[in-house]
């Protein structure tokens, strides 16, 4: 992966490693909780990579959550990863084909499930099952894919919330490293799927579960 000084250069990843992918995200948190992102929503740089096919070394699912923009944690530039986001990271149909798109069409070697403190999603489950009422609409659905989650932390327990995100990322992963379709690449240690935690407070990324490969 092509990369100056450790930044990586957006249009330029194609055939990249899981590892170089997954170091160049974590470099580019490191850069933005130091106070020193290089990367800004400039035009200028919406302009450098308007022409030509997209090249993106990651794909990021994560939260809805205003407090995480996932672009801005990791201070990377157009062009650079693709982003998916929905309520507590919950998979659908329509993310997983998405992340199909980018793994076997735009050649993404990583995918990462990012969690977050404090996740409103998380929370509205344990409410919901603490009350043992299913929420009205679609917000079940969001529910239903949490639940197991909360479940495996203890719903009446304390510090559910905390360790119920932990667990849904862990669950999140796993189901995307067994997808009949994401399963081989990752087997051949050409795409790796990995599961983080954002801090709202630090605004540092840990790795919960890092690469198999």
């Amino acid at each position: 992966m092509a990369s100056t000084g450790g930044v990586p250069l957006a249009g330029q990843a194609r055939g990249g490693t899981p590892r170089a992918a997954l170091a160049e995200l974590l470099a580019g948190n490191r850069r933005f909780v130091s106070g020193q992102p290089v990367h800004g929503h400039d035009v200028s740089a919406a302009a450098a990579t308007a022409s030509g096919d997209q090249q993106p070394y990651a794909v990021v699912l994560g939260c809805i959550d205003s407090r995480v923009p996932l672009e801005a944690i990791f201070d990377q530039t157009f062009g650079a990863i693709c982003v998916i986001r929905t309520g507590g990271h919950v998979l659908d149909q329509a993310v997983l084909g998405s992340i199909e798109y980018v793994v076997e069409v735009l050649g993404v070697p990583l995918v990462m499930v990012l969690g977050h403190e404090r996740c409103g999603a998380v929370r509205a489950t344990v409410d919901a099952l603490r009350a043992d009422r299913r929420p009205p609409g679609t917000l079940a659905h969001l529910v239903d894919r949490i639940a197991p989650a909360v479940v495996e932390a203890g719903v009446d327990d304390p510090q559910v919330v905390p360790v119920a995100v932990r667990r849904h990322v862990a669950r999140t992963v796993t189901e995307l490293r067994n997808h009949p379709r994401l399963a081989p690449p990752v087997a051949a240690g050409r795409v790796a799927v990995a599961g983080a935690l954002y801090d709202l407070a630090t605004g540092e990324v840990a790795l919960l579960d890092p690469p198999q490969r």
